[in-house]
């Protein structure tokens, strides 16, 4: 199995954990100190050892940040979160939950700090823009934010806390990258010179993969190598990684475009960068503020350069993703013929019953490398946690009349999956279908979107939610995310959401996945990814125009349509996406699957 069902974290510690951090406090002159969920390269996804937000608080979610006064704590978190973190972290007392980060952050330091007071915080885990604008807003009230000489967490994190990861480095070889490192890396240094700047800071590790066509397995469900790189306008690019991570095989794939040095050189690299005066481009939104610090004038303010040609897949790439997706179509397939044989034959099926039969499907294929992420599996009221994580503690059985939802994904050598489908067990109340059609609607408002060149995905967001607020209703997540290449299943820029103000281009690929949660109830989403299309210009029209490709082949519960709700458009999108997953999907699949598939995919 690559997912576990322990409980997240150990809630009995916590308080102590936050006493001891407290001490601290004192003995540092500080009246507050800030944690992130993130690491060292700002990760969303984070090796165990970097799980201090986790430990500190017992808050498992993929995204937040504490703050922790002499008095007072406070936990921040997004939409996403916001039922989770009152169930993992409520019982204590110990935490206050404004809401959300960027927005209440600010303003709850000044309602527990005065004047003259100092705020600590890691620089290594906060963001170059993160620093700036949180200290613009606690400025005018005379609050001050402090670097701390090293991680407070850390040093009560006793002989418990995991070790780095170690894993090795593999290279992802050109028949599935479509472009070598030599011409990525080349392209970036262009991309320098043309900017008038002599080197780069890439700190993502997504990025460094990327670029120098190499996988790892230092964070669970990414294939990502914990590293650094510095990347000159002219000369050799240099790779900052643990020595033990390289084999004989990576090392000689690595060194025919990089140097490789030992992670302890950075340091020394960086001010090698700021003595000679040179112009180090730093993304502020991705990189670390140490690196700001450190570089000092030297520091040029530019985005990643690798960001957006990663996000914008070769054509060897799109070959590679619809591989997956019918492989991974046929594989989710099967698990959803079962689990309706299963239920059908009274059979008591347990939310980890389910993922640890849909990952038993996947790895079937022999094509498995890892899942893309913990697999959401919430039955009934669990599925109205957005995030929700199964443990041994909140299994629930899938019981009738209620819904379940489940959200998944897969990494093969071709690409990355990511796939949600809501499922009736047995016979579903009507206000859930009601609702599961209005999350459709949106969910085909999206497919069928047509859009011209320099649209970007807060312009497409509301095509997914206006069903629902016709009625009164919305969720509190984005409606898509983009996905890389056996990468991140969150990757950037592209998103399809209200902060999305990346232009979507030809060859992104992003989930489209509107949903919606009733809390104690039940949780509804539909998520497809999709590849944006080449422009072409329909018949009549005056500009050119691009669209989505639907990746994901794997039916949608017929048993929760209220046809009546939907349009005839709708429906012919419904009866033509159904047929295409019959027509492609079937043949990979056994005799009594398709026999299922052919019933599940019938025209409505």
């Amino acid at each position: 199995m690559f997912q576990t069902f322990a409980a997240p974290s150990d809630a009995a510690a916590v308080p102590d954990r936050v006493k001891r951090l407290r001490a601290l406090l004192a003995e540092e002159g500080l009246q507050a100190v800030l944690l992130p969920r993130g690491d060292e390269h700002q990760g969303e996804y984070v090796a165990p050892c970097s799980e201090r937000l986790r430990w500190l608080t017992g808050f498992s979610g993929s995204a937040g940040m504490v703050a922790v006064t002499r008095r007072h704590a406070g936990l921040f978190v997004d939409g996403r979160y916001t039922v989770q973190v009152r169930s993992e972290c409520g019982s204590s007392g110990l935490f206050d939950f404004p809401g959300m980060a960027r927005v209440a952050l600010a303003g709850w330091l000044k309602d527990k700090l005065k004047s003259g007071d100092v705020v600590g915080f890691d620089p290594w885990l906060h963001t170059a823009s993160e620093i700036a604008w949180l200290d613009a807003l606690l400025k005018d009230a005379g609050i001050a934010l402090k670097p701390t000489r090293r991680n407070l967490v850390d040093r009560i994190w006793g002989n418990d806390r995991p070790l780095p990861p170690d894993g090795p480095v593999v290279p992802h070889p050109m028949k599935y990258a479509g472009r070598s490192a030599e011409n990525k890396i080349a392209s970036l240094q262009k991309t320098l010179k043309d900017a008038g700047q002599d080197a780069v800071v890439l700190t993502s590790p997504d990025s460094i993969c990327w670029l120098f066509n190499i996988r790892g397995h230092d964070v669970a469900h990414n294939p990502v190598v914990l590293a650094f790189a510095i990347v000159p306008a002219n000369g050799k690019a240099e790779l900052f990684v643990a020595p033990e991570k390289l084999s004989r095989e990576s090392r000689a794939h690595l060194e025919s475009s990089a140097k490789i040095s030992p992670p302890g050189a950075l340091k020394d690299r960086i001010a090698a960068l700021r003595k000679a005066g040179r112009r180090v481009r730093v993304d502020y939104d991705r990189a670390a503020f140490w690196f700001v610090r450190a570089l000092g004038k030297s520091a040029v303010r530019g985005g990643d350069p690798c960001v957006a040609p990663k996000a914008i897949k070769n054509a060897t790439e799109i070959k590679g993703a619809r591989v997956a997706h019918v492989r991974d179509g046929a594989a989710v397939v099967r698990f959803l013929a079962w689990l309706d044989r299963a239920v059908a034959g009274g059979d008591a099926v347990d939310e980890i019953a389910a993922v640890r039969a849909l990952e038993d499907q996947r790895a079937g294929s022999q094509a498995l490398k890892e899942i893309s992420f913990d697999t959401i599996s919430g039955s009934g009221p669990n599925g109205a946690i957005v995030h929700y994580r199964v443990t041994e503690a909140s299994n629930r059985i899938l019981k009738r009349g209620e819904l379940f939802l489940l959200d998944s994904g897969a990494q093969y050598l071709e690409g990355t999956t990511d796939i949600t489908r809501t499922i009736a067990i047995g016979e579903p109340p009507a206000e859930a279908r009601e609702r599961f059609t209005l999350v459709l609607k949106g969910h085909i408002a999206i497919a069928t979107a047509r859009f011209p060149q320099g649209t970007r995905g807060i312009d497409l967001d509301a095509f997914a939610r206006r069903a629902l607020w016709e009625h009164g209703l919305d969720y509190d997540h984005g409606t898509g995310h983009g996905v890389g290449s056996y990468l991140s299943v969150h990757e950037g820029p592209q998103s399809i959401s209200r902060a999305g103000m990346a232009v979507i281009e030809p060859g992104m690929i992003i989930s489209n996945e509107p949903g919606y949660y009733k809390e104690g109830a039940y949780g509804i989403r539909i998520e497809n990814l999709v590849l944006v299309t080449e422009p072409e210009r329909p018949k009549g029209g005056d500009r050119d125009v691009m669209g989505f490709e639907t990746l994901t082949l794997v039916p949608i519960d017929r048993r929760l349509i209220a046809k009546e709700l939907l349009t005839p458009d709708e429906t012919r999108w419904i009866d033509t996406y159904h047929a295409r997953v019959l027509a492609t999907i079937g043949p990979e699949v056994d005799a009594p699957t398709l026999r299922w598939l052919e019933a599940a995919t019938k025209p409505l």
